[in-house]
């Protein structure tokens, strides 16, 4: 965003991109939007760059609450989330010699899934009710 409003002033664009972050970080996403907002655009494109991120921050406020998020000490970034998809998928479906279909796959880590987060009996109660 920072880019498409200041392509040639690269001090300005850092700091206005700075301000951005510190509220994000800081779970003020209100305060986000409504900067987002108020920035003023010199073209067609930078006003619709603007609105639509307005929009996406305004539309996930909820799941951005960083700061509230951090005092609960809960992780905010994608790694631990990646990891273990890394440790419930890759252990399952990357040993020596196995060839999955997609269906397959995806019906063996669904079982998994519902294995490792004790709701293996909820996973067959769906499934029967489907």
């Amino acid at each position: 965003m920072g880019r498409t409003l200041f392509p040639l002033h690269r001090q300005q664009r850092r700091l206005w991109v700075k301000r951005r972050k510190k509220q994000l970080d800081e779970g003020r996403i209100e305060h986000l939007v409504r900067s987002l907002r108020n920035t003023p655009a010199d073209t067609a494109e930078q006003q619709q760059a603007l609105r639509l991120e307005a929009n996406y921050f305004e539309g996930h406020a909820e799941r951005m609450r960083y700061a509230e998020f951090r005092r609960q000490d809960l992780f905010i970034g994608s790694g631990v989330v990646e990891a273990s998809c890394r440790s419930v998928v890759g252990a399952r479906l990357k040993r020596s010699g196995m060839f999955w279909t997609v269906a397959g796959a995806n019906a063996i880590i669904a079982l998994r899934c519902a294995q490792l987060s004790d709701r293996f009996d909820d996973y067959w109660e769906d499934r029967a009710a489907a």
